[in-house]
């Protein structure tokens, strides 16, 4: 008994001594702000690369559920970033998720400007949700055969095309 004693004592004491600020870590995927994109195509493996005043490594989402996820960075030069989507290894006919930070917003679009019209991606559609905390942010449907998708940049003047949301916003682009 008298060692339960002592031994409670001496935990209490060292507890003293510790620090008060706890840090619970969140689940990243959920409270960074960021893109994850889900390639849902059977048959096709889709390839990435990640833009900014420099090119990425070239990223593989296999085909069938491969994903690639980015939190958000900025581009050293003062401009945005894009993610170029291909189906071959070149970033030619690319679709592209394209984004900006500003202050504690992140302006985003979808570009399909670069895609061409038979592409797997305009024969399959993508999807851009945001996270559901943020769900006042607009989600963003191309339609499996849409060649001249409503919610994204087919000109480079679609200046509805743009979307601003707060910066912890996580968006999820399903591909198909």
């Amino acid at each position: 008994m008298l060692f339960k004693t002592i031994f409670t004592a001496a935990l209490a004491t060292a507890a003293t001594a510790l620090p008060h600020n706890f840090h619970v870590r969140r689940n990243e995927t959920s409270s960074a702000g960021g893109v994850d994109i889900m390639n849902n195509m059977d048959s096709t493996t889709v390839y990435a690369w990640s833009v900014s005043d420099r090119v990425s490594n070239m990223h593989t989402l296999s085909a069938g559920g491969g994903s690639y996820s980015e939190s958000w960075k900025t581009n050293d030069d003062g401009g945005g970033i894009s993610i170029k989507l291909s189906t071959t290894e070149s970033q030619s006919d690319v679709l592209q998720f394209e984004y900006t930070q500003s202050g504690s917003t992140i302006f985003w679009d979808m570009s399909c400007i670069n895609l061409g019209s038979d592409s797997a991606f305009t024969k399959y559609g993508f999807t851009v949700k945001p996270s559901e905390e943020n769900s006042d942010c607009p989600t963003v449907t191309c339609a499996a055969g849409e060649t001249e998708c409503s919610g994204a940049y087919n000109q480079p003047d679609d200046n509805e095309a743009t979307h601003g949301c707060p910066i912890d916003t996580r968006f999820t682009l399903t591909l198909g």
